[in-house]
């Protein structure tokens, strides 16, 4: 069972990802959610907002030791709220991946854009269409963070053992790779990621 966060956000196309690859899922919105999950997705949204919801329903501390056992991916608000790092004091980040985030680097709403990337995990490249809508950018990385894509050099997808996080969002073009990576076997990936 993988939760999707649910306080704020575009959470229910996650889902419908996970339903495609006939992964059971929950919207997370409780403290006591948390006991059944094999992990869990960080959605985008504003993550000024999510970052308060996160405080107002004690979830912070669950999701931080969550993510010493189980996979996390974040997209666009998600890889905000899982640096370590960011340029924005309104948000209280998770401090999950070991890197420093520009909130809305990319440009405002009207800036938003689509992008054919290029994604390399496990040896093998992977071409997807990926969505920018006032994407944050990866403007540090630190110790253990693997770049699985770049825009114009910029880190736009990171690894750090079990956990992924996005600068884009997949789920608005129906790209299966990132949650069929990470949630597809999940027990697996954990055992696979807690050896490397």
């Amino acid at each position: 069972m993988i939760g999707v966060l649910a306080l704020q956000g575009n959470f229910s196309k996650h889902i419908h990802i996970l339903n495609l690859l006939r992964i059971p899922s929950i919207e997370i919105r409780y403290l006591d959610q948390f006991k059944n999950i094999d992990g869990l997705i960080l959605p985008g949204g504003e993550s000024t907002v999510i970052s308060d919801l996160i405080d107002r329903n004690n979830l912070r501390d669950a999701i931080i030791n969550l993510s010493k056992e189980k996979p996390i991916l974040g997209t666009c608000a998600g890889l905000i709220l899982m640096s370590k790092d960011i340029n924005d004091n309104k948000v209280d980040s998770l401090g999950i991946l070991n890197l420093h985030v520009e909130r809305n680097a990319y440009g405002t709403q009207f800036h938003s854009f689509n992008e054919d990337i290029e994604v390399r995990m496990e040896g093998e490249s992977t071409f997807i269409s990926a969505s920018f809508i006032r994407a944050p950018k990866i403007s540090k990385i630190g110790d253990n963070i693997e770049v699985l894509s770049t825009y114009n050099e910029d880190p736009i997808a990171v690894r750090q053992g079990k956990h992924i996080g996005l600068a884009f969002h997949p789920e608005l073009n129906t790209e299966l790779l990132f949650h069929n990576y990470l949630f597809k076997n999940p027990k697996e990936r954990v055992e696979t990621a807690s050896a490397n």
